[in-house]
């Protein structure tokens, strides 16, 4: 709002520094400014106001320590995460960009289902919250949204290099012509493609086409239907597994920072010629923009942390963790990077997938012993750490670290193939 508005009243007088607004980095910092403030200064006014009405946390007795001490903590924290994401996005991103569009939507969408969800829980005092089949409904539903825009959205394209063999086979108008490093001379152009980056691979990219290549279907006869299982599997795990990381202080907000920082370097980079060329990774015209966008989000998680940070006096409740999971998995298939998603949100997909190995080995053993046996003291993985003595602070730094490795592991594969 705030570019546009420079953009037109430049036009009758000149505003002192209103040249910035034109270089993503600034506005990014101002994104990230505006959301802590946000986040900071507003946010204990929304606890108190949660705290006036009763928000409070109805805690579970696990036998974990400390927990007696969490009754009646103001939930449904997330609404301070959401806006600090969407007030700054609004005020200094590119409004009618088609990815800022799709985030802004992803973030209103689950917010809205971890919303209701949470809603459930506090005031109709159902603990089980929303039935896990609309929250599943939900998930999926966005997940159509993300993939039928990636895929037929016309200003969604990717650059890719034209073989000199095939430059008359195409309109010479649409051909670019660069300079490499070496000062070789190539084309490119935009295209619709299914391309996407791998990690750990020569060529950096996968092309959806050629899985059902190798089944022996046509290259791209079935193409949306792979890519929309494949993006609706994403959203629904990443939000999950968001989801169930946040168990102990500060975890959840902590690690998704410190995810929005990677994703932030991979927009700019996929998002800017010249790094692009440079280590040599497919180029997305306008996926910059996201930058702002993840400007927003990495504010808005650190300023949580304000409130969060053990002893939390405020949690997300699904408002927040859903809200989460479903930026960063719509984010990182913006980008082409969902392959990544394993490595990056590693923390994420163990907390996950430590449940469904808990929940799944104690039914088969119960089914063939007759008593249910389980692999950890508890799940997710944080109470098993809880279980054993594990101070929460100790957990949540230890899981950060982790979270660090991972994300340093995942810019690494820019240029590790």
């Amino acid at each position: 709002m705030l570019y546009y508005l420079v953009q037109y009243l430049e036009q009758y007088v000149h505003i002192p520094a209103g040249g910035l607004f034109n270089y993503i980095s600034f506005r990014t910092a101002m994104a990230v400014i505006v959301s802590l403030i946000i986040t900071t200064v507003y946010g204990g006014r929304l606890i108190r106001l949660l705290h006036n009405k009763q928000v409070g946390e109805t805690v579970r007795n696990l036998g974990l320590e400390g927990e007696s001490e969490k009754q009646g903590t103001p939930t449904m924290g997330g609404l301070i995460i959401l806006g600090g994401i969407l007030v700054p996005t609004i005020l200094f991103a590119k409004l009618e960009n088609v990815y800022v569009i799709l985030m802004i939507v992803t973030t209103i969408w689950m917010g809205a289902i971890g919303f209701l969800d949470d809603y459930i829980k506090v005031f109709r005092k159902n603990k089980e919250g929303l039935a896990g089949r609309f929250k599943i409904i939900g998930q999926v539903g966005l997940g159509i949204i993300i993939a039928c825009t990636m895929h037929f959205h016309p200003d969604i394209l990717v650059r890719q290099k034209v073989p000199v063999n095939k430059i008359t086979e195409v309109d010479s108008e649409n051909l670019t012509e660069q300079m490499s490093n070496s000062g070789r001379t190539y084309y490119t152009q935009d295209v619709k493609s299914t391309v996407t980056n791998v990690p750990f691979y020569k060529e950096n990219e996968f092309d959806y086409g050629n899985v059902l290549t190798i089944l022996g279907v046509p290259a791209g006869k079935f193409v949306f239907p792979l890519f929309l299982v494949v993006v609706v599997f994403i959203v629904t795990a990443v939000s999950n597994g968001a989801n169930i990381t946040d168990g102990v202080d500060g975890l959840a907000a902590g690690t998704s920072a410190i995810i929005g920082i990677t994703l932030a370097i991979l927009a700019y980079v996929s998002g800017n010629t010249i790094f692009a060329d440079y280590l040599n990774i497919m180029y997305i015209p306008n996926s910059g923009e996201l930058v702002v966008f993840a400007g927003a989000f990495v504010g808005a998680c650190v300023g949580f942390l304000w409130y969060n940070s053990y002893p939390a006096q405020v949690f997300m409740g699904d408002t927040g963790s859903l809200a989460i999971g479903g930026i960063i998995a719509a984010f990182a298939i913006m980008i082409r990077k969902e392959l990544l998603i394993p490595v990056l949100c590693g923390v994420f997909l163990i907390e996950l997938v430590s449940v469904i190995m808990q929940v799944s080995y104690f039914k088969y053993t119960k089914k063939k012993y007759g008593e249910g046996m389980r692999i950890f003291l508890m799940s997710p993985l944080h109470h098993h750490f809880q279980k054993k003595g594990y101070h929460e602070s100790k957990i949540v730094t230890r899981f950060w670290i982790v979270g660090i490795l991972l994300a340093i592991i995942t810019i690494v594969t820019l240029k590790v193939r």
